[in-house]
């Protein structure tokens, strides 16, 4: 059932932001349960909190781990370009009550984390 309330939920905020495609939305949930996990957080409480950077370093592996060589054609085709379109969609997701921020929580926390081409296209180049 919370699968579909998502769904509706991330098709409500399309609807009104188009930059992004809905598998962006499920990718970020995706990539943000990896990063919990990856970092050994608790299921639950204030301890569970991703900043920026470290949801930003998830985001890298899981999508490499996900779609390798590939990774920078598929973000792309979702509408993500930099590191910038992952704060958007984070916030997206905050402002519809799906996901949780602290007060030090930003969009600018998110801006140049890394260079798409050097993380997703250099390694794997001959």
């Amino acid at each position: 059932m919370r699968e579909i309330e998502f769904i509706d939920i991330v098709k409500g905020i399309c609807s009104k932001d188009k930059r992004y495609d809905i598998e962006s939305y499920l990718f970020m949930r995706e990539a943000l349960d990896h990063t919990i996990k990856k970092l050994k957080k608790p299921d639950k409480g204030s301890e569970r909190h991703v900043s920026g950077q470290e949801l930003a370093e998830g985001i890298r592996q899981y999508a490499l781990d996900q779609f390798g060589p590939i990774t920078l054609k598929v973000l792309d085709s979702w509408g993500i370009k930099r590191t910038e379109d992952f704060g958007e969609i984070v916030f997206n997701l905050v402002n519809a009550g799906e996901l949780g921020k602290t007060d030090e929580d930003k969009r600018d926390d998110f801006i140049n984390v890394y260079d798409f081409y050097e993380v997703f296209k250099k390694p794997f180049l001959p």
